[in-house]
């Protein structure tokens, strides 16, 4: 019986590998599918939502029913593209609220700008990531965005475009985050950064 179980996991197991050797890797997608079913505060247009949302609960729910991830978009703005003086806008908030799909950056870009005028005293920053880079259909890619807030001293996190609707918290730092959630991702975490704007980038902070 012994014998048989093993080998059962055996094949189970060269199979398995076999179906993740024959998709292409995309480490910032949603590791799960859309939660079509989440409750969240509905509107017809952003100007509407800016006006009924009033939390990053009220964000965080519409981007689980909605968000979906465009890997086309990723390998467009990927680092090898940039290099090539590839000029691609990063979607602005009513945009990405009628298109309901981009890449982290789009996410975090719509969340921050919401949150600032919807509850300017959460204190919304971009979370700059640089993993060790990884190539995918010859683009490289190493960037990854996320947001910060702040609620009664503490740090959380959000609009992970791994993880929509799903906030990590609370924490005490940024740094606290970080050592998480490179364990999560399996990747290492070169720096990271706490930026007020996704088109800054100064001094990086080092991952020690």
């Amino acid at each position: 019986m012994h014998s048989v179980f093993v080998l059962t996991v055996f094949f189970f197991l060269t199979g398995y590998v076999n179906v993740l050797d024959s998709v292409e890797p995309s480490l910032d997608e949603p590791e799960y599918p859309l939660n079509s079913t989440m409750v969240f505060k509905a509107t017809g247009s952003y100007e509407q939502a800016l006006k009924v949302w009033k939390t990053p609960e009220d964000i965080n729910g519409w981007i689980a029913a909605n968000f979906s991830y465009d890997m086309a978009r990723a390998l467009r703005l990927s680092e090898t593209q940039r290099t090539k003086n590839e000029k691609i806008s990063i979607y602005d908030p009513s945009k990405f609220f009628d298109v309901k799909t981009g890449v982290c950056v789009d996410l975090s870009r719509f969340v921050v700008e919401t949150l600032r005028q919807i509850d300017p005293g959460s204190d919304p920053k971009y979370l700059m990531i640089e993993f060790d880079p990884v190539e995918i259909r010859g683009n490289k890619l190493r960037l990854h965005w996320l947001v910060s807030f702040k609620r009664n001293g503490k740090t959380y996190f959000f609009a992970d475009s791994k993880r929509p609707g799903y906030i990590a918290g609370p924490y005490n730092d940024a740094q606290e985050f970080i050592s998480e959630y490179e364990q999560y991702r399996g990747r290492k975490i070169v720096v990271f950064r706490e930026l007020e704007s996704y088109q800054k980038q100064r001094r990086i902070e080092t991952l020690k």
